[in-house]
């Protein structure tokens, strides 16, 4: 997945296209710092879970951005976020999310919200390219009826 990343910077250089590269050259930047950061290597597990950290930053920016109303800075995290998702493997439907949470609820069984964390690590440990944030949203939903 590094090496896709490295061979697309070579192509954006070699095509100009600037904004494409630049992205490139922030999530190899970001990957080269983990690595040095974390003593380890930059498997595909790696790889995802720093780009994932990079989009959930830019969507945190969009957030405080929009609040701004500087539009042309949202639009352009955005296109970041769009060639940033092309090198991580599509996100689970909310079916599959859905189906097990509920899984989750009939092994486990919660009662209360302190329950919740037994019922994240389940999940977790059955999906792992769901967006958590919003497993935990319906599990929080769930608990509170």
């Amino acid at each position: 997945m590094y090496n896709q990343i490295n061979v697309d910077l070579q192509e954006s250089l070699k095509n100009g296209d600037k904004f494409r590269l630049s992205v490139l050259r922030m999530l190899k930047s970001a990957l080269q710092l983990d690595s040095i950061n974390n003593k380890r290597e930059l498997t595909d597990d790696v790889v995802i879970n720093v780009l994932k950290k990079q989009v959930k930053q830019r969507n945190d920016s969009i957030q405080e951005y929009t609040k701004l109303n500087k539009m042309d800075v949202v639009e352009n995290l955005q296109k970041e976020i769009e060639i940033i998702n092309a090198y991580l493997p599509s996100e689970c439907s909310e079916e599959e999310m859905n189906k097990v949470i509920d899984e989750a609820f009939e092994e486990i069984k919660p009662s209360s919200m302190k329950e919740m964390g037994q019922v994240m690590k389940y999940v977790t440990e059955k999906l792992s390219n769901a967006d958590m944030s919003k497993v935990s949203a319906i599990v929080k939903e769930r608990l509170v009826k």
